[in-house]
């Protein structure tokens, strides 16, 4: 499994947004420019993000979006997932027979261990464990 190039906007782009919009709407330009991302490309992720319940937004001068719900309750998994589809390190449909053992066996001991263990760790972080954790970073690097 790789995490293409939206995945990783996106995602960078939703901590953004959660650190920017505690109290109104962002606009689609500021997170392009502080994340160094096309706004247009942003654009195209956003409306994904939208379509999927992640984020709102509102048109107009005082525009722009917000998150759907408290960074506490949107994970890393939910985003990854609405921006690259379902979170395997190998497609089902490239097994040629599904009835052969060692492919099962395989299968089951290996493939699917991974994939979980995948899941687990994206769906336990929030955008708000990303948050705190961007912050304490910023703040270790201005003490410095």
């Amino acid at each position: 499994m790789k995490i293409s190039t939206k995945g990783r906007y996106g995602l960078r782009a939703m901590v953004d947004l959660a650190l920017k919009s505690v109290s109104d709407h962002v606009p689609l330009k500021s997170i392009a420019e502080s994340q160094d991302i096309s706004e247009g490309y942003l654009e195209h992720v956003f409306s994904t993000l939208k379509k999927a319940g992640l984020v709102k937004s509102i048109k107009g001068p005082q525009g722009g979006y917000i998150l759907a719900d408290k960074p506490s309750n949107t994970t890393v998994g939910a985003i990854l997932r609405v921006l690259e589809g379902t979170l395997t390190i190998v497609d089902d449909k490239s097994e040629a027979d599904g009835n052969n053992a060692l492919e099962n066996c395989i299968k089951l001991n290996v493939w699917d261990k991974i994939d979980s263990s995948i899941n687990s760790i994206v769906d336990d972080i929030t955008l708000e464990d990303l948050v705190d954790e961007y912050k304490k970073i910023e703040n270790a690097e201005v003490d410095m």
